[in-house]
């Protein structure tokens, strides 16, 4: 299948990621009680052996969910330790977050919920602007290395080229970071894009 695209469309694929963006940004400030600001949102076109590199070796905290419907591909939120320890704490009402090393149980629940909230956010953006529904798995919670939560999802792909769309969230009275990886499917995201009208 070709993965040729009307250039009038690519303006699609920059609403796709500020209106995934920006929903994320409203459900963080809802359950933080705190103005959440959009730092960076842009598209990159990486080559799949240097998305490792592209993400960094830091141990931090992923949720990541697929997509089981068109685009199909992965949604991935990291955290660094000490974001989703404050965020932790912050749905457990004070009592998480402790300086102890990892996540107890509650914690990573705590994360888990969080992340399957913003990351439903970004695909319910995507899906308003694709004028479609996107369903997704349970997300999972990864406590590692970002280059090794990226290679177990898409480590296997046969493409030489990902699409990555990467947003910066940050919360700075929570002082919550997020960032936002999707690594939607390369053809069946241009076969969605091509069948939208101009």
């Amino acid at each position: 299948m070709s993965l040729m695209i009307d250039i009038r469309k690519l303006s699609t694929f920059n609403r796709m990621a500020k209106e995934g963006a920006n929903t994320v940004a409203d459900h963080l400030s809802q359950m933080t009680g705190t103005e959440t600001r959009m730092e960076i949102t842009k598209i990159n076109f990486v080559e799949t052996d240097d998305l490792q590199r592209h993400v960094g070796d830091d141990t931090e905290v992923g949720i990541n969910i697929q997509l089981t419907e068109p685009p199909y591909g992965y949604v991935l939120m990291l955290f660094t330790e000490t974001s989703a320890k404050n965020i932790a704490d912050l749905m457990m009402g004070g009592m998480g977050g402790g300086d102890h090393d990892g996540f107890s149980e509650m914690e990573m629940s705590a994360v888990q919920e969080i992340g399957n909230i913003m990351t439903s956010g970004f695909i319910d953006g995507w899906a308003n602007v694709l004028d479609t529904t996107i369903d997704m798995t349970t997300p999972e919670f990864s406590h590692k290395p970002a280059a090794e939560i990226v290679d177990s999802l898409v480590g296997d792909r046969d493409d030489e080229i990902a699409m990555v769309f990467d947003s910066h969230i940050y919360a700075p009275d929570a002082d919550v970071e997020a960032k936002i990886y999707c690594f939607p499917e390369l053809e069946e995201l241009v076969e969605m894009m091509n069948s939208l009208e101009v």
